[in-house]
């Protein structure tokens, strides 16, 4: 008979003693338990003492947390926070060097435990910390600054009382030519959580740093420190006022800053981890983020600046430049010039750019691409006049429409997705990556409309065959501007169409009566396969991230499913693993038996909790959550799609359920279609009638792998 809902087997050590085995019962008050504990101990005043994990971060447990207790879990009798406060408060005073090094070492560690940290805070020494750093050096000054940093994290105390003086010694750590690696690093999360966390400390800290001040940290090896630099002039970029913002952008577009980004981080000798991954994707972001103002600026017909951009590309496209007489002598042609160069209005062309997105972004574009190329815009211009009617590609519309297209891809104007690292090395190769960016794609809408034969009926199909150029050449991730042409010259328009064909699977093939009947006889065999695949990856096991305020101090977790299907194991780890973690590792479980349901999306716990990452799109569609007896949850956040499908998926198939994944379609129609062409090949090659049938292939003996993005 299972034990009751509210009891859970634990263990509980004290140094010195043999461990008590008890069964703790939920309902009871913890001061209870620990007063029993104590007594098995003969230890008096039982309300100095408190229980705490064993293993991992060794948090305290609380009333609150306590629900967090599995079966099988060790805990730890320990003093109570406020004790441990108070004790350590005193070390920290001492006279003796090594007593206080010690203590601040444990202060850094406990900090991190919200139990500790309000009562630590509450004994308000919050200033004493802040005073202490005024005034001490070294391996302790660093030990001082984590365990701050870690404090102010809980959001017990305003970041908004910390004082000038305070953010001047921590600004000086960061100038200074040389200081502490571990003092470096936590001054620039310090100076990172000031600005994102008040609105005022921003203005403080931006008196004290500047981006230029933070190049020299983006000239070293320690990858770890650049992230800290980079994620700190992101920080300075997001909060800043308009004005400021594209001043900042001015210092980013320098060729000497972006070049040092590039040839120090990008192309530096360490493979580019998560977080760097993470924060050039910002950073990347940000600067593309500065195009929205443009790019939601509708152009005002009757504003002759405006129209005289209008009659510069006309002048370059018609006039030539040592023509100062073709402008009067075309005036009676400006309409027949403005429908030459492709513009919906021939009489009026400032209307096409009244509509937002891309607003005068595509005016910003084109006049780009006339004076920086103006070969290549003059080419592009007069190829499409000279050709038929029917035939020439509107150079106006198409660039419009294009940068329309480029906003949308590069998402202009959407914030940052905590989950996202998807930054490109080219945008930082060139001062005008965007403007250039757009160059290249022009040129390639030119040449895939040539090579559709197409006409003004086809443009939405010509828009869609580029959008499509684009995000697969964007996907193979190219080093630079060269290396993008060069996987758009690949991306022809009857590559596309046999990249499309062949991604189809010859579905369109198999639409007949007995192939449709073979199909379905098929498709359970298939299920099951890919349904044992998906069990064996849950044996394997998967690393997931855990959401913290900080990502920078990843912490990682990792689960998988016993070898018998029956218990779902996982516990933290400190480090991201190098292979599979064994089961002996993994403190905690669930039995399957004991699992309700598998929600994802919205509708997961954590996700409602974490309201502030409503536009965080890409985490939400990673977030799945396993809710299991009695009303708890362990909730998930996949590294990336396709782990995202096999877990859920998996879960699905555990539970008895459907699989309904993008994943599990595309598997399945792929396997059926191998499948029945192997079973298809077999029936041609009968040539005697009276031969026995043949025997089809086992489904179980494919090995098939995926390339999910």
């Amino acid at each position: 008979m299972p034990p009751p809902a509210d009891i859970v087997k634990v263990a509980i050590e004290w140094p010195g003693a043999n461990a008590q085995l008890i069964e703790m019962d939920q309902k009871r008050p913890l001061s209870s338990i620990i007063r029993e504990v104590c007594d098995g101990w003969s230890l008096s005043g039982s309300e100095q003492f408190a229980l705490r994990y064993a293993d991992g971060p060794q948090l305290y447990i609380t009333e609150q947390s306590r629900g967090e207790i599995k079966n099988g879990t060790i805990l730890r009798l320990a003093i109570s926070p406020a004790r441990a406060a108070r004790q350590l408060l005193e070390r920290i005073q001492s006279h003796v060097i090594d007593a206080r090094l010690e203590a601040l070492k444990e202060l850094a560690k406990l900090s991190a435990d919200p139990t500790f940290a309000a009562e630590f805070i509450n004994m308000e020494v919050q200033l004493d910390l802040t005073m202490m750093i005024l005034c001490i050096f070294g391996e302790m000054l660093a030990f001082t600054l984590t365990a701050f940093l870690e404090l102010m994290d809980h959001g017990i105390v305003s970041w908004d009382l910390i004082s000038l003086s305070f953010i001047k010694q921590i600004a000086s750590y960061v100038n200074q030519p040389m200081v502490d690696v571990s003092i470096l690093q936590r001054s620039l999360a310090i100076l990172e959580s000031m600005v994102l966390n008040s609105h005022s400390l921003y203005h403080r800290v931006a008196q004290e740093i500047t981006v230029g001040q933070l190049i020299g940290h983006l000239q070293v090896s320690n990858q770890e420190i650049q992230t800290y630099a980079i994620a700190l002039i992101n920080a300075l970029f997001l909060k800043a006022p308009e004005d400021r913002r594209q001043e900042m952008a001015s210092s980013l577009a320098q060729k000497h800053l972006r070049s040092i980004i590039l040839n120090h981080v990008i192309r530096g000798n360490r493979p580019i981890k998560a977080e760097m991954a993470h924060q050039l994707y910002v950073l990347q972001v940000l600067t593309f983020n500065l195009l929205e103002e443009r790019m939601m600026t509708k152009m005002d017909p009757n504003d002759q600046a405006q129209r005289d951009i209008i009659f510069e590309l006309r002048r370059i496209a018609f006039d030539g430049e040592n023509d100062p007489t073709g402008t009067e002598k075309r005036k009676a042609m400006y309409t027949k010039d403005y429908k030459m160069l492709g513009f919906t209005n021939h009489v009026n062309p400032a209307m096409d750019f009244t509509q937002t997105p891309p607003g005068m972004l595509a005016l910003d574009n084109m006049l780009y691409l006339a004076k920086v190329h103006q070969d290549t815009y003059i080419r592009i211009v007069l190829e499409n006049s000279s050709r038929e009617d029917k035939h020439e590609c509107p150079f106006g519309r198409c660039a419009i429409e294009l940068t329309r297209m480029l906003c949308e891809i590069l998402q202009v104007g959407e914030l940052p997705n905590e989950g996202c690292n998807d930054y490109h090395p080219m945008f930082f190769t060139h001062d005008r990556a965007w403007e250039e960016f757009f160059c290249v794609c022009i040129q390639l809408l030119n040449k895939t409309w040539k090579e559709m034969r197409a006409t003004a009926e086809d443009f939405n199909k010509v828009m869609q065959v580029v959008r499509e150029q684009i995000t697969r050449a964007l996907a193979m991730k190219p080093a630079s501007l060269d290396q993008l042409k060069n996987k758009l010259r690949g991306l022809s328009y009857s590559e596309i169409l046999r990249l499309r064909q062949s991604e189809r699977m010859s579905q369109d093939d198999f639409q007949s009566p007995p192939i449709i009947e073979l199909r379905e006889r098929i498709q359970p065999e298939i299920l099951e396969l890919i349904k044992q695949q998906r069990l064996n990856r849950l044996c394997e096991g998967s690393c997931f991230r855990k959401l913290g305020n900080r990502r920078r101090q990843e912490k990682f977790w990792f689960c998988r499913l016993s070898l018998n299907h029956k218990v779902l194991h996982y516990g933290d780890l400190e480090e991201s693993p190098q292979g599979e973690v064994p089961f002996e590792l993994l403190s905690d479980k669930i039995p399957v038996s004991d699992i309700k349901s598998v929600v994802t999306g919205k509708d997961c716990p954590h996700m409602k909790e974490k309201s502030a990452l409503k536009q965080n799109k890409e985490v939400l569609e990673l977030a799945f959550s396993v809710l299991y007896d009695p009303d708890e949850t362990l909730n998930f956040v996949a590294p990336n799609k396709y782990e995202y499908c096999i877990w859920t998926d998996g879960l699905c198939a555990l539970l008895g359920r459907e699989m309904g994944s993008d994943l599990t379609r595309s598997d399945l129609d792929t396997l059926i279609s191998m499948e029945m062409k192997l079973r298809l090949l077999d029936l041609e090659n009968i040539t005697i009638p009276d031969a026995p049938p043949p025997v089809p292939k086992e489904p179980s003996s494919y090995n098939f792998t995926y390339n999910y993005s």
